[in-house]
């Protein structure tokens, strides 16, 4: 498969991202600013989007539309702040939908 991947968080976590030639969207913490920069990366089609946990939670209502169709796949990762858990639970709901089981559910 072959696609384009883009990486949308603060300047800190896109700067490595950057260093590997991949197109990267630095925001702010604002919720425009971080809504406008999602709006561009749906509207580049990208295959794959990495996103900083602690712009997820804002991105979510741009990308929550796109969270069942094959592309872009949503990757929301932690990055040096405390993890707030948003990572974790967006992983649970990918596995549950690819696999029809909740893999990460506390027993």
């Amino acid at each position: 498969m072959e696609g384009k991947i883009a990486v949308l968080g603060d300047t800190d976590f896109v700067m490595p991202f950057s260093a590997l030639g991949l197109d990267t969207y630095a925001t702010a913490d604002t919720v425009d600013d971080i809504t406008e920069n999602a709006n561009k990366i749906i509207e580049g089609k990208y295959a794959l989007v990495v996103v900083a946990e602690n712009i997820a939670p804002t991105a979510e209502e741009v990308f929550s539309a796109y969270q069942s169709a094959p592309t872009p796949c949503i990757v929301v990762v932690p990055f040096t702040t405390e993890s707030m858990g948003f990572a974790t639970q967006t992983l649970g709901e990918v596995l549950k939908l690819a696999t029809g089981i909740n893999i990460l559910q506390d027993s």
